[in-house]
């Protein structure tokens, strides 16, 4: 009997198998695939292929499994089926007017997907609770709407996977991870760039077809409904099968090839994204333009005095061992202050801070999430494709600010509102040497408010406050970074201390609150003894929206950073171009410490310093000079821009315009410097240069 269950499984797995050898034999033959492959290369392809296929299908199949698991006639009998009809509606109502319920903390569409889900999932045990003698007819129903599930992410994946190859020779890898990352922008493309309205008519009328086809051939499945051994072999079949799958594709991943595009054939698309998914970093040399590492170096650091990697930073005035507090804000874009043309007074204290200090009004940050902020401001060297160092396996021991800190004899401290297992930041600053202050070091009388991402910006406050009050009675100096949360979706903050509720969940509040949070913390700060010795660093992680009409619109990546302290740092405006990775340099200048370093950043009041910026996303890379910006991607495009800029009437504001630049015209000498800043910082991560 049980044995029977399989036949959807066969029926199915086949379908998939057989499309994705067909899929290899049109990649084979693809003009964009030009390897040569001899008589093992087409069995390798095909006969590795083919285990992956069905190996990577036995996982994917799980989910039909579970469903097979759970039919059952029992559960409708009293008081069972009212028990979990009851159960169902309490979940949907939870999820429906429950203000802070777990779906609704992530923002977005996840608490609407949710309730549509257990909304359709109430309405089918409904109908089979109180229409008995029509159950068989609902069971079919619903069996036939996840076989074409099946069959349709079957032939949609398949035919992704063919748009990928065509777009970069290769199965799918970290650019897919970022395609689900930047929804709006791919999903733009794709409307864009190809037939969509037809091409999903085509795939959903073939999975009617092929679906109605296997429903028929496998619907008595459904008319004697498996007992409870049967279930416990399905079970105990399919936790065999899958952890061999997981035990084996690793294995399987390792068969290389001379030929690339053997490899590339044989492996199986969906395990390719699950690993790119953990394995986060793009390989720059294999899809992005380079010069060859010697060239890329020598043109890197002929911008650095002396020009080399390791180079002594040698200070003209007597060392300043000042305390030193860096807070990065959670996504304080520039648009948000005053001083950049806001006119909502979201951002008091930090617009009048800024006027008391030295502050930097072209100023760009180099990527759009934290722990792009987090790197810059911690290794100050230009993003790299993929994913961050802070998020990689390998980064531990690396030359931080923390450790040009620790090697001045200063306490070192990272603090944090949430749990810092998030994104990495507990493993990378607990690897660096860093001490971690984050949601566990909170006793419960120190949190008066807290949501998904952490304790409010307020707490966290005082409780930097106590942790500074301990560091200085040890009579050292300290460091600390501090990242703030509460300008974070969803926005919930204490109410009552702002003029904007903290249930209305709103931007505009989570920036005011935050602010709020930052005076605060200032006016505890100066009643302890330690505040006039103390340098306090602002600046945002990330901007709020990189969301623009070109890949790298650089006025969304325009953030504030100002140094503070009360008579040591002259108030003053520094306008010229420069790079997140360019704050911590500068601070170490302000302090006059001479010191071995490895920073690609530069201290802007240097002699040597040449004003540019980088920013990037996951895939393209941006690099500012000169009124241009040059972006490789990807495929080793390179695309140029001339930036315009229009002072406007309110201080430091400018409009941004971007004319593309035709190929003919662009400007050799700063691609080969974009390419040549990237292929040597990525080289330099590989082989871990820029280690301590």
């Amino acid at each position: 009997m049980i044995f029977g269950k399989i036949k959807p499984f066969l029926y199915l797995g086949g379908f998939y198998v057989l499309l994705s050898s067909l899929l290899r034999l049109i990649l084979l033959f693809h003009p964009i695939t030009t390897g040569h492959f001899d008589f093992i290369d087409i069995i390798r392809i095909f006969g590795i292929g083919f285990i992956n296929d069905s190996l990577v299908f036995a996982l994917a199949s799980s989910f039909l499994a579970l469903y097979f698991l759970f039919l059952s006639n029992s559960k409708f009998h009293r008081p069972w089926g009212w028990v979990i009809l009851g159960l169902m509606v309490l979940a949907e109502l939870y999820i429906a007017f429950y203000p802070n319920n777990i779906f609704r903390q992530y923002g977005g569409v996840v608490a609407e997907l949710a309730m549509i889900f257990v909304g359709i999932k109430i309405i089918c045990f409904a109908l089979m609770l109180f229409l008995p003698k029509q159950r068989r007819l609902i069971r079919n129903i619903n069996y036939f709407i996840i076989i074409f599930l099946y069959v349709l992410l079957i032939i949609l994946n398949l035919v992704s996977e063919y748009f990928f190859w065509n777009e970069f020779g290769v199965r799918y890898n970290f650019i897919a991870v970022d395609y689900l990352i930047y929804t709006n922008e791919v999903i733009g493309n794709i409307m864009e760039s190809y037939p969509v309205i037809p091409l999903f008519s085509v795939m959903i009328l073939i999975s009617l077809i092929v679906s109605y086809l296997i429903f028929r051939r496998t619907k008595e499945e459904l008319e004697i409904l498996p007992n409870i051994s049967q279930k416990l072999g399905l079970l105990i079949s399919f936790v065999i099968i899958c952890s061999l799958g997981l035990f084996f594709l690793p294995k399987l991943a390792n068969f290389q090839s001379k030929n690339n595009f053997t490899y590339e054939l044989q492996s199986n698309g969906i395990e390719r994204f699950a690993y790119a998914f953990s394995h986060n970093e793009l390989d720059f040399f294999k899809f992005y333009p380079t010069l060859g590492i010697q060239k890329s170096e020598k043109l890197f650091l002929e911008d650095f005095k002396p020009p080399v990697l390791r180079r002594k930073i040698n200070a003209s005035g007597s060392e300043q061992k000042k305390n030193v507090v860096l807070i990065s804000v959670e996504s304080l874009s520039a648009e948000y202050l005053k001083h950049y043309g806001n006119q909502q007074n979201i951002t008091p204290f930090l617009d009048s801070l800024a006027d008391k200090s030295l502050m930097f009004t072209n100023f760009y940050a180099t990527g759009n999430r934290t722990v792009r902020g987090l790197e810059a401001l911690t290794l100050c060297i230009p993003p790299t494709a993929g994913e961050s160092v802070i998020k990689r396996e390998d980064n531990r021991n690396k030359f931080t600010t923390g450790s040009v800190f620790r090697s001045k004899g200063y306490n070192v401290e990272f603090l944090y509102g949430g749990y810092s297992y998030f994104d990495n930041m507990k493993s990378f600053f607990g690897n660096n040497g860093y001490q971690i202050v984050d949601r566990d070091s909170f006793l419960p009388q120190e949190v008066s408010f807290a949501n998904v991402w952490g304790v409010c910006d307020e707490d966290m406050a005082k409780k930097a406050i106590k942790v500074m009050n301990a560091e200085a009675k040890s009579g050292k100096p300290f460091f600390n970074h501090w990242m703030t949360v509460s300008n974070h979706r969803p926005f919930t903050y204490p109410d009552g201390k702002i003029d904007i509720p903290g249930d209305i969940k709103s931007r505009d509040g989570g920036v005011k609150y935050t602010d709020y949070a930052l005076r605060c913390f200032f006016a505890m700060a100066k009643k302890q003894s330690w505040y006039k010795n103390t340098v306090f660093v602002i600046v945002a992680d990330h901007c709020a929206s990189s969301a623009g009409s070109t890949e790298l619109p650089i006025d969304k990546y325009r953030i504030p950073a100002i140094v503070f302290s009360e008579g040591f740092v002259k108030p003053q405006k520094f306008d010229g171009l420069m790079s997140q990775i360019d704050l911590m340099p500068t601070v170490f200048g302000l302090l006059n410490f001479s010191y071995e370093s490895k920073f690609l950043g530069q201290d802007v009041f240097s002699d040597s310093y040449v004003p540019r910026a980088y920013i990037a996303t996951y895939e393209n890379l941006g690099y500012i000079r000169d009124q241009q910006l040059t972006i490789i991607s990807a495929g080793k495009k390179i695309e140029q821009y001339t930036l315009q800029m229009e002072k406007s009437n309110w201080p430091d504001q400018y409009n941004i315009n971007y004319k593309e630049i035709l190929t003919k015209n662009q400007n050799r000498k700063l691609i080969d410097k974009t390419i040549a800043a990237y292929e040597a910082t990525s080289y330099w991560l590989k082989h871990k240069n820029l280690d301590q």
